[in-house]
């Protein structure tokens, strides 16, 4: 049998690299969580944050949403992540629903409580398909709630960035450009939509560095455990879906463990490409789920940091 040039560069490719996507362990990670509504679903945050601690995260983050309730329970999250275990907690604040005073009190609260970083957004409008309308004494913009926070106290703040372009945007440049204004603001880096191309991220990394501004950018990594509930996010986001992802969970709607693996293996064959691009730091959304996250940075060659050290011994 002769191969053709093409099967051959494809093999080439495939017998280059070992079978194991570990990466040489300067990558860095950190985890997204969302505030429990139930006391079942605080145990299964918890058991998140257990499973997923001895991998030594940078930062964990917990989001947030418009109106009181959500608000305490982020506190709450935030306190108790900073109180009762080792990682870096990051409070996820925006500008819905909420006056200039109103938000340097949640900020106060906050660093109170020995938090230090602070995810900057402007936020979603509270109903589904409405428009934000700025509190007539609130912070119009991500950039103005940057710029506070840093007048405030001297919080690290990480800010959203969309390698798609935010739906909201006039263009791709003018997102780039708001951007940037959020860093001039304060901001220490953006972490990126999810997104499912390397080549995605590696397009809206090069037009901001030809913008002038060299952030640290993070992309930020959805393993799809439901793709239908991917494809609904992806449409509000303006995240496009590949025809090959599509292909690849075909058949698997009632399939969820199997699911789980070819998730996995999707998303740790992504990082492991961005990791080749020069990225060496990646944030995960969980949805409080740990085993995926673990799964994948297990295959990125994360080990729990008492384990490491022991084998480095």
């Amino acid at each position: 049998m002769i191969l053709s040039l093409d099967q051959m560069a494809e093999s080439r490719r495939a017998l280059a690299g070992p079978l194991f996507a570990g990466l040489p362990g300067d990558a860095e990670i950190s985890f997204e969580f969302f505030p429990p509504k139930t006391e079942k679903m605080e145990e299964q945050l918890w058991d998140a944050i257990v499973t997923l601690e001895p991998l030594g995260p940078r930062f964990v983050s917990v989001t947030y949403g418009a109106g009181g309730t959500t608000r305490e329970r982020t506190h709450n999250t935030v306190s108790r992540i900073s109180r009762e275990t080792g990682i870096a907690a990051a409070a996820h604040l925006t500008c819905v629903d909420a006056s200039c005073a109103e938000i340097d009190e949640i900020a106060d609260a906050y660093w109170q409580a020995g938090v230090r970083h602070i995810v900057a957004l402007r936020g979603d409008p509270p109903n589904a398909g409405g428009q934000f309308t700025p509190h007539p004494q609130g912070y119009a913009s991500a950039a103005e709630l940057v710029e506070g926070l840093r007048k405030r106290h001297p919080f690290e703040i990480s800010v959203s960035a969309y390698p798609e372009t935010h739906p909201e945007a006039a263009s791709a440049q003018a997102d780039i450009d708001f951007l940037k204004r959020k860093l001039d603001a304060g901001a220490s880096r953006a972490i990126t939509q999810f997104f499912f191309e390397p080549d995605t991220f590696f397009r809206f990394r090069d037009a901001v560095a030809a913008s002038g501004v060299d952030p640290e950018i993070v992309p930020g990594i959805m393993p799809v455990t439901n793709f239908a509930a991917i494809q609904r996010m992806s449409k509000m986001t303006g995240t496009a879906v590949p025809e090959w992802l599509a292909h690849l969970f075909e058949g698997l709607d009632d399939r969820p463990a199997a699911r789980q693996l070819v998730a996995a293996t999707i998303a740790a064959e992504m990082c492991r490409r961005l990791y080749a691009g020069g990225v060496r730091q990646f944030h995960f959304y969980t949805l409080n789920r740990a085993e995926l996250s673990y799964a994948i940075c297990h295959l990125l060659g994360k080990r729990p940091i008492e384990a490491a050290k022991e084998a480095a011994a």
